[in-house]
């Protein structure tokens, strides 16, 4: 891709210089800057007709539908805050935005929506309050952003490029996308086979039976979980544990949240002081428990390290500590397997939400090999989980690097530092004899 013949020094951040036909213009002469509004949990309709857009980008932003619409135009809307501060997106039809987006509506036609939208793409993040760490940009900032505006015609052509090669890079990322949630498929379903059936497929099997189980070898012992529990307590509640209790930088406290695909990974906003631990002596964890989440997303457990013994077991939680009989690393992945998580949901109480309780816990039934089976089987496991995971992190790296060569796109065409004027969209015989 060529450059402009000539370009002019600005001085501005992100666009130093740029082509000399091109101006730089403030984002206030261009829209109308305008905020979406408060809208409660409780205003959402199961039914409702008009999305709610927020600063999430899950679901495209869509909170979910309401019976009434702010805005019924095509606009630019950004997140004003948090961690995706700065992030654009266009937004069209009868539609709503909540309190922590802003909107731009053009004033005329000087600047193509969608141009606009790379090139604030590329604007925003010179502009986020550094004394918020980035977290915020609020109207008056983005009032006050500049992008390069060239011709009508020349904006069209930029649009034209950049959406066929960011089109052909966000393909080649579903398709990596797609091959992780294969390849993690995959690892989940030898996982499973190897803790429900073990290693040898030439040993004798017989009816476990338990529906989710099947046949299991025919020397291991199907058991309920509370046979192999020495005990198991839920987290503290009602008039045990009150916010104010909760201090900064102290023993933390372990609620769902804080279990991170096996870890446990504490708040530090969410923990209490020695006299808290201590009043409630009976919820601290001990190396080798393991913590279950109550509600919400069943199967959710970690194993208590070393590191984390003395913490609390949280209010949403639940722990239980494991005779001899089953070795945690081996309980863990029997717990967070598919067959199991469906049969904890089954069981659980709650009509709104899973619950899950000690009762419900400790009647499920489950495989126990004997402990060199499952020592072998932790072995396999770990084996057969390193390739997958290095077949993952190549997958993520190449994610990675196409997602850098977008970002790398855009912000050469929105500031000019290549010459698309000349370009033209391949035909689809060109494409397939790779010219």
């Amino acid at each position: 891709m060529t450059q402009y013949e000539n370009y002019k020094l600005t001085y501005s951040l992100g666009f130093e210089k740029i082509p000399e036909e091109w101006n730089l213009k403030k984002v206030k002469y261009l829209f109308n800057i305008g905020r979406g509004r408060v809208i409660s949990q409780e205003e959402l309709m199961d039914n409702g007709l008009y999305p709610v857009f927020s600063s999430q980008t899950q679901n495209n932003g869509c909170l979910g539908y309401i019976n009434t619409f702010d805005f019924d135009c095509e606009q630019l809307t950004w997140t004003t805050d948090g961690a995706n501060a700065g992030t654009v997106f266009i937004r069209s039809g009868k539609h709503n935005c909540t309190n922590v987006c802003g909107t731009l509506q053009p004033i005329k036609n000087q600047a193509h929506l969608k141009f606009s939208h790379y090139a604030l793409q590329y604007a925003t993040q010179f502009h986020k309050r550094p004394d918020t760490n980035g977290a915020k940009i609020m109207n008056n900032e983005m009032a006050e952003i500049s992008f390069a505006l060239p011709s009508q015609q020349e904006q069209f052509k930029i649009v034209e490029y950049l959406n066929y090669e960011t089109a052909k890079i966000d393909s080649l990322i579903a398709k990596q996308e797609k091959l992780i949630e294969l390849l993690k498929e995959k690892r989940q379903a030898v996982i499973s086979h190897a803790v429900t059936k073990g290693l040898n497929p030439n040993v004798a099997m017989k009816d476990s039976g338990v529906e989710w189980l099947g046949q299991v070898p025919e020397h291991w012992v199907v058991a309920q979980l509370k046979f192999n529990m020495l005990d198991i307590q839920t987290g503290p509640f009602g008039s045990q544990l009150h916010a104010e209790d909760y201090i900064e930088d102290g023993i933390p406290l372990i609620n769902p949240a804080h279990m991170v695909n096996g870890v446990l990974v504490p708040d530090s906003q969410i923990t209490v002081d020695l006299a808290t631990q201590e009043r409630l002596s009976r919820h601290k964890l001990a190396v080798g428990d393991i913590i279950f989440a109550r509600r919400g997303e069943l199967g959710r457990c970690a194993i208590v390290r070393e590191d984390n013994k003395g913490w609390l077991c949280g209010t949403g939680s639940l722990k239980a500590k494991l005779n001899d009989k089953l070795i945690p690393e081996y309980a863990y992945l029997l717990i967070t397997s598919d067959g199991l998580i469906a049969e904890l949901s089954l069981e659980s109480k709650g009509s709104t939400m899973d619950n899950l309780n000690t009762e419900t816990l400790g009647k499920v039934r489950t495989p126990v090999p004997p402990n060199n089976e499952q020592i072998e089987i932790l072995n396999y496991v770990e084996q057969v989980s390193g390739k997958y995971k290095k077949l993952i992190k190549k997958a993520e790296t190449a994610i990675q690097l196409m997602q850098e060569r977008r970002t790398a796109l855009i912000s050469s065409a929105v500031t000019g530092k290549i010459d698309v004027r000349n370009w033209q969209k391949p035909n689809n015989n060109n494409e397939k004899q790779g010219l």
